[in-house]
């Protein structure tokens, strides 16, 4: 599944196209690495995404997006969330 599509699906942003915006200008990595929209994400993949006054770091448990879709399903797990300040850039 894309990197754009797994964040919206799995409900971490809006809209894909904020996804996709966040992405090109490095608020999120797949893995620790930057990347584009179009990487594909698997189960057990770390996504870490830089919102303005957190950081969210979470692992894949569903990569299937039909699955992700159905409500109540929980397709990731929080393993830590860092408060940032306004002026701190996240990495």
């Amino acid at each position: 599944m894309r990197l754009d599509k797994f964040l919206k699906d799995a409900r971490l942003v809006k809209r894909r196209v904020v996804a996709q915006e966040m992405i090109e200008v490095g608020a999120v990595r797949l893995n620790g690495r930057q990347c584009r929209s179009s990487a594909l994400v698997r189960v057990d993949d770390v996504v870490e995404v830089a919102y303005p006054t957190r950081i969210l770091t979470v692992k894949v448990l569903v990569d299937d997006e039909k699955v992700i879709r159905r409500k109540g399903i929980v397709s990731y797990e929080l393993l830590k969330e860092r408060r940032v300040s306004g002026e701190e850039k996240p990495w």
